[in-house]
């Protein structure tokens, strides 16, 4: 069985409890948040605590609080030489204080606090500078169902940057688009099966072969008349940004639309 301690109450934190919980090979032996009444309500369940020098003794120490304060927390542990992990994305596994074996534990997937995830869904990448504790942190993502990756530092750190892309990003776009069909009182649910089917499409074929629209056919017509319907100037500037890197892509800027072209 692997002793696991979770420092840190934000969403990721709380997904990481929820999936510790549902398994018997996961020995959750230890909660710890700086703000204890974050955590209060699982006290009957687990062991709680604010004191980071009263942290219990444990195989795998996971850091799952915000970038900026990882390196904070990692100092503060009152321990040396065990492993200790952050989930983060985007942070160096140097940022870790070397006192301790240092490692990465970071679940690809957006979290929301009230919202389940099925961690069979989430890929979780793992790296460590000891390569002996490669093996406990894929076990551990075994042991939620989680598929798991071997990555380095740079890896990681490009995968987030693709993963703001395909979700932060695109979840501003339904934003937008949310805010467009809510000021004609359009329901945004009709736009929910497009989404669902456009999310489906990449799985089968590459997303430079599923691209379709006015701006890959350069139906000029098409988008002046987008552009002019778009009252909100930064809507306009992203529509123009973003047709211009379609264009760019499929090779249609300087391509004049004939009437022999089928749309797409």
């Amino acid at each position: 069985m692997i002793r696991v301690c979770l420092l840190g109450a934000g969403n990721v934190a709380t997904h990481l409890f929820n999936a510790f919980q549902n398994t018997k090979s996961i020995n959750l032996v230890q909660w710890y948040n700086r703000d204890i009444k974050k955590i209060s309500t699982f006290k009957n369940t687990v062991d709680i605590t604010d004191d980071i020098s009263k942290l219990s003794e444990a195989d795998i120490y996971i850091i799952a609080v915000s970038d900026d304060v990882i390196p904070e927390v990692s100092t503060a542990l009152p321990f040396e030489n065990r492993l200790v992990v952050h989930t983060s994305g985007s942070v160096n596994v140097h940022s870790l204080d070397k006192k301790n074996r240092r490692g990465v534990f970071y679940p690809l997937q957006t979290f929301s606090k009230d919202v389940p995830v099925n961690f069979a869904n989430v890929p979780i990448c793992i790296e460590a500078l000891d390569k002996t504790d490669l093996k406990p942190l894929a076990q551990l993502a075994e042991a939620i169902g989680s598929p798991w990756y071997k990555i380095s530092t740079e890896q990681r750190q490009t995968l987030h940057l693709a993963a703001v892309f395909v979700n932060n990003f695109t979840n501003q776009l339904y934003r937008i688009a949310h805010e467009i069909s809510d000021a004609k009182n359009i329901n945004f649910d009709i736009l929910k099966p497009l989404i669902t089917e456009t999310a489906k499409k990449v799985q089968e074929v590459s997303p430079y072969m599923a691209q379709t629209g006015p701006a890959k056919r350069n139906d000029k017509k098409t988008i002046k008349k987008h552009l002019k319907l778009l009252e909100n100037e930064n809507h306009k500037a992203i529509y123009e940004l973003l047709t211009e890197s379609i264009k760019k892509t499929h090779g249609v800027s300087s391509r004049p639309r004939t009437k022999t072209d089928k749309r797409k």
